[in-house]
């Protein structure tokens, strides 16, 4: 039997490769070859589906990385905003996943709640890295501008390679805050 997990992991592929009127159970059942039993046994119909897959991209692609960022306690602001962007920045195929979300928001009331839950937790996230950085400008906006430089390369076409948007997070940083990130951090080469 095909757990919850790999149903959801399913429907971010195909939300991903396709956008959100892609998620079918049809499409589900036939890339996980199996029948729709299955899938009512996870799930309460396509309502109940959609629910669970926005919370699953919620806790993936945020809570998950906020966490994993906090796991060491009592590390300095800088480093934990270092970690954040090489966790961020090591999946460049994140990017269709964000932009299928964001273009679902815009046409379904859940998913822009649940896009506006996720853009509100990961800015007061980096508002209290920034807010703890030993820099001379206002924390909260540059952590507003570290989340819109995230968002404009995911938006602009072609996006922007994995090696620029280190470049330009290192530029960014090194102009608001004095401090360069490690070597590891800004000359990480794109992996595509």
């Amino acid at each position: 039997m095909v757990t919850r997990r790999e149903w959801l992991e399913a429907g971010l592929e195909l939300l991903a490769a396709e956008g959100a009127p892609a998620v079918t159970i049809e499409r589900l059942t036939g890339k996980l070859g199996v029948t729709k039993g299955s899938y009512y046994h996870h799930f309460t119909g396509t309502a109940g589906f959609r629910t669970a897959l926005l919370e699953y991209f919620e806790a993936q692609f945020t809570m998950r990385l906020i966490d994993s960022v906090e796991r060491e306690p009592g590390t300095e602001p800088w480093a934990r905003l270092q970690h954040l962007l090489k966790l961020v920045l090591s999946d460049p195929d994140s990017a269709r996943l964000e932009i299928a979300v964001r273009a679902w928001a815009l046409q379904d009331a859940e998913a822009r709640a649940a896009q506006e839950r996720v853009d509100r937790t990961r800015t007061d996230y980096l508002r209290e890295l920034c807010r703890g950085l030993k820099a001379d400008v206002d924390a909260d906006r540059l952590a507003q501008l570290l989340y819109l430089i995230l968002i404009g390369s995911e938006q602009v076409l072609p996006p922007v390679p994995t090696s620029e948007l280190r470049e330009i997070y290192a530029m960014t940083l090194l102009l608001a805050t004095g401090e360069t990130l490690s070597d590891e951090e800004a000359t990480h080469a794109d992996p595509h």
